[in-house]
């Protein structure tokens, strides 16, 4: 028996579209999903069905953003990581900025990733739709470095779960609590000093 009509994935295209461009011009703040659905040319019904706050069409936005962002591996696990977390790197630091006036002052503030991680905590549903887009997206990296230990890359008892906390925590680290850089430069730092520590080889593959 058929119940509804089926989900349109047009209509979810130029929604986070829409999503997309308002929250670069007006940030989180003044994000207005009911002006989403205007700009997406879609009923407000449609778009509360699919995200009933714009807590959920922004955990959803950042998700499609994530995806984006590919995870290679080229066999040589140091540049795979700088370049994936690079990538990430630039993508926090752009939700940092959204929505900022352009007055030439420093904004060491966390932006939108701030606000959605304490919707998370202060609303449990939100939250289970962060852990599961957290859980999916960082399987891949996660892989990724369980293939390197596979091949020799990091030691036997290399915990690819713990790595990589140490790595992405530190991104996030300095985007929500320090303000501090969180560029190309930082990152090829971290991984070299991540892996040449406790539990990884301290050389370069194919040395």
């Amino acid at each position: 028996m058929r119940r509804g009509r089926p989900r349109s994935e047009n209509a979810d295209v130029r929604i986070l579209e829409a999503a997309h461009e308002l929250l670069v011009e007006r940030g989180y703040d003044r994000f207005a999903i009911d002006e989403v659905a205007a700009r997406a040319a879609v009923a407000k019904t449609t778009l509360y069905r699919r995200w009933p706050t714009k807590d959920h069409l922004l955990v959803a936005l950042v998700a499609k953003i994530q995806d984006e962002v590919s995870v290679a591996d080229t066999g040589d696990i140091r540049r795979d990581l700088s370049v994936y977390l690079t990538a990430v790197a630039t993508g926090l630091d752009r939700m940092r900025r959204v929505g900022r006036d352009l007055t030439g002052e420093e904004d060491r503030s966390a932006g939108v990733v701030a606000e959605l991680v304490a919707a998370a905590a202060r609303h449990p549903d939100v939250g289970d739709v962060v852990r599961n887009l957290f859980a999916r997206r960082n399987a891949l990296p996660l892989a990724l470095l369980d293939r390197a230990r596979e091949r020799g890359a990091l030691a036997p008892g290399t915990s690819s779960e713990v790595l990589f906390d140490q790595l992405a925590g530190a991104l996030y680290y300095r985007l929500l609590v320090t303000g501090a850089p969180i560029g190309a430069d930082y990152v090829e730092e971290l991984v070299g000093q991540v892996l040449a520590g406790p539990g990884a080889t301290p050389h370069p593959e194919g040395t």
